[in-house]
């Protein structure tokens, strides 16, 4: 027994010496691995942490196959605990992207954070795209002016991406608009599953970028699936999804330190007679999954007003501000 227990221990530090591969992972051959991958599991953390029966399912394995494979996987890779202090050294990678105003990086506590989904729900002609946009031209800024210096994924599902209002911005502040497009990949997704298979592909398509990314938008995160799931009948199926769209962009931007920015439509609650009856899409899956949410809003005068409604640690907060042709800008 002692034996056996040994051979299993030296057996995992082999695996850790060695930058793993599907194909290392016992029971786990070429055509296996290639299952696995086009199902989306193309890494071994990937692996580690899936559904055993829903990779049973996608590779073909037996149920103890693939326990047998996730067993290795978790013992090659670090997925114990560690001392709070550690993980103030793992965020210390964090960074930021400013929006253009002061007051609403002030809001986010210093702009929008990496390895955080951060999204910004509120009715049409609010701000949420044109915050999107603006962040996008941000991003590539170096860390001196506020951004990453690194590009921009754009997963567009309402046909509101505008490369004239990407001109407009990078022309008013003095950039080159030709290159900050080129820096900016959009993909349009025309129904949910698509949208799901874009993420999914993530991955695979950061790897072979020439550069490195540091923004994920996705405008609007809801409107395929609030099309395709209409009814009580289908809130189930719809949520599941959701669930797994989410997972998967949290996991991105994990991995690669990327800020992830939603957008979100909204419905009137015919339930609230005082106050605003406007509540965000996508129930509590969205809210618990969305680190910082943002609620925008149309002001007096031309204005727009954005209330940080949750955050694990900032206070809740209103600011107000202004879309012009330079992007986002003091009120």
């Amino acid at each position: 027994m002692a034996r056996k227990k040994k051979e299993e221990l030296e057996g995992t530090e082999e695996l850790e010496e060695k930058q793993l591969e599907l194909e290392d992972l016992p029971g786990v051959g070429p055509m296996t691995a290639e299952k696995l991958r086009e199902a989306g599991y193309d890494t071994i953390m990937a692996i580690a942490v899936a559904p055993t029966q829903e990779l049973s399912d996608s590779s073909g394995m037996t149920v103890a196959g693939a326990m047998k494979a996730q067993i290795a996987a978790r013992n090659a890779l670090d997925m114990g605990f560690i001392s709070g202090t550690e993980l103030v050294e793992r965020k210390s990678v964090v960074e930021r992207i400013k929006t253009g105003s002061e007051d609403f990086d002030g809001l986010l506590g210093g702009g929008v954070e990496t390895q955080s989904i951060t999204e910004a729900f509120g009715e049409f002609g609010s701000g949420k795209s044109q915050l999107g946009m603006m962040l996008a031209v941000n991003c590539q800024l170096s860390k001196e002016e506020g951004g990453l210096d690194k590009d921009v994924i754009y997963l567009d599902t309402e046909n509101t991406f505008r490369p004239e209002r990407i001109k407009q911005i990078s022309e008013s502040r003095g950039l080159d608009p030709n290159t900050i497009l080129s820096r900016i990949m959009v993909a349009r997704a025309y129904t949910s599953d698509h949208q799901m298979l874009l993420v999914d592909k993530l991955d695979e398509m950061i790897g072979k970028h020439p550069r490195k990314f540091g923004l994920i938008i996705v405008d609007s995160l809801m409107s395929l699936f609030r099309s395709e799931y209409a009814g009580r009948g289908t809130l189930a199926t719809r949520q599941q999804k959701l669930n797994r769209h989410l997972h998967a962009l949290q996991s991105v931007a994990d991995k690669h330190n990327m800020a992830v920015y939603v957008t979100n439509q909204v419905q009137s609650n015919p339930g609230i007679f005082f106050g605003n009856p406007t509540t965000a899409i996508g129930g509590h899956i969205l809210g618990h999954a969305s680190q910082f949410r943002l609620f925008l809003r149309k002001g007096k005068g031309g204005k727009r007003v954005a209330k940080l409604v949750d955050s694990p640690y900032l206070p809740e907060g209103e600011i107000l501000f202004n879309i012009t042709e330079k992007g986002i800008e003091e009120a």
